[in-house]
């Protein structure tokens, strides 16, 4: 079995690649620990930018519906919990410009950390969608902070609430996207990147970090009060349901319960 997670720096950009083409890089808990190992070198290395795209045909499904029943003791729960959430920090808190490239679907858990990208570029046919409600959960990953942030409270929770993806021209206009491509999207990424780097960084990076950094104990705030929103969760009969119609490929029938 291969890299979960691909790792590349060239002329002074960061590449990180999910790497689970088959299963549409749906995220299970060997990914999300390579996936933060990977975070780490690059807060280390000297590149000034980072691209964040999925192999295969989609940039990243969510998390892996399979881990579902591996989370049934809390303390084990938390600590996925908890590896979900400094993957978003770190993310979101990188002294580095990050691009997110999107193609195929970006669902989930996927939408999350690709929202906590600088700059997101998506292909036009790409779809994104947070999803959780279809599987009776709230989002994580700072979903609930991440999208607050670009669309405003209001729209937040009728996205999150939503059972349908919007395409990608769709998310442009509404400020889930900031650039579209016809064209393969991770060369468009690129052409951002490289773009960038005869920028003046240091003096952009002053201000994401004064931004984010404001803005750091309220998402903090958000990935503990979507942990606890998770536990109680998966205990609803609403949950249990979205998952046993989502493994039968049928509409599920909750009750509210």
């Amino acid at each position: 079995m291969g890299e979960t997670v691909i790792y590349q720096r060239k002329d002074g950009i960061s590449y990180i690649h999910f790497n689970r083409p088959e299963r549409y890089n749906a995220l299970h808990i060997e990914m999300l620990k390579d996936l933060l190992d990977t975070v780490e070198k690059i807060e280390k290395n000297e590149d000034q930018v980072v691209i964040i795209s999925g192999e295969g045909n989609a940039f990243c499904a969510g998390g892996d519906i399979s881990i579902m029943s591996d989370l049934s003791d809390y303390d084990f729960f938390a600590d996925i919990m908890d590896l979900i959430g400094a993957i978003t920090c770190k993310l979101y808190m990188m002294p580095k410009i990050v691009i997110s490239a999107i193609h195929g679907s970006v669902a989930g858990l996927g939408l999350s950390y690709a929202l906590t990208a600088d700059y997101v570029v998506a292909q036009e046919n790409a779809k994104l969608g947070m999803l959780f409600i279809s599987i009776g959960l709230a989002p994580d990953g700072g979903g609930h902070f991440l999208l607050k942030e670009r669309l405003g409270t209001h729209q937040a929770k009728q996205f999150i609430w939503s059972l349908e993806q919007v395409d990608a021209v769709r998310a442009k206009k509404i400020g889930l996207v900031d650039q579209l491509t016809e064209e393969r999207v991770v060369p468009q990424a690129v052409k951002l990147a490289n773009k960038l780097l005869t920028a003046p960084l240091v003096s952009m990076l002053e201000t994401k970090i004064m931004y984010h950094k404001n803005q750091e104990r309220e998402l903090k705030y958000y990935l503990e009060a979507e942990k606890q929103a998770q536990w109680k969760l998966r205990n609803t009969e609403d949950h249990k349901e979205g998952v046993q119609a989502f493994l039968e490929k049928r509409q599920p029938a909750f009750q509210g319960k």
